[in-house]
């Protein structure tokens, strides 16, 4: 499956949740898309509950399926429960971290800025969104990009507070990812479990 760029609506109803942030279509039609959307509902079985978790942490942190499973081959082999750090490993994503710190309002939209040159790592730019951020390590707007206005209003007024992993430096306009968050800090609504059960079958 290619990346998803359909509309964001659809799959938040699919789900029931604002997975891509808030959403004033999903508040009026808050149950699946399509003509039997708002019928009586089917019982999904045991497997289809697993898959759907998996399909909303893939979409959530739009990661493509071989991505997925990489992330998920290795953080089986690491220490730790296996669920927990699978969502470290997504948290510590470039495009998730510039997200995290504000630079873009949107996974998507940071995914964007980090495809097109304008963040860096420890002062180099990386334009590789899934690169994987190790703990002390710098994200920055490189000098060039940080009069775009996107980037301006992303950060007006975002609460740079609530992330304990990761520390903001606003006259710099860069954050520092201080160490992997720990599970109850994620604030994603992901049974990790139910993926972890899934994979192991």
């Amino acid at each position: 499956m290619a990346r998803y760029t359909g509309p964001k609506t659809k799959i938040a109803r699919k789900f029931g949740e604002a997975i891509f942030g808030p959403d004033k279509v999903l508040s009026k039609k808050n149950y699946p898309p399509g003509q039997h959307g708002n019928s009586r509902k089917r019982k999904t079985s045991e497997y289809g509950i697993q898959l759907r978790e998996k399909q909303k942490a893939k979409y959530t942190y739009g990661v493509l399926e071989k991505q997925f499973r990489n992330l998920f081959d290795k953080a089986s082999r690491s220490k730790g429960i296996t669920g927990e750090v699978l969502l470290q490993l997504l948290e510590a994503r470039l495009d998730n971290i510039v997200y995290r710190l504000g630079i873009a309002p949107t996974r998507a939209a940071a995914r964007q800025l980090v495809s097109h040159r304008h963040i860096t790592v420890d002062g180099k730019v990386v334009n590789i969104p899934s690169y994987s951020v190790k703990a002390g390590q710098i994200i920055g707007v490189r000098e060039k990009s940080k009069s775009l206005e996107v980037i301006a209003d992303a950060l007006s007024g975002f609460n740079h507070s609530k992330y304990p992993w990761i520390e903001w430096e606003q006259a710099s306009m860069s954050g520092k990812f201080l160490h992997l968050p720990e599970r109850a800090d994620i604030p994603e609504n992901i049974k990790e479990q139910l993926i972890v059960e899934l994979y192991s079958k």
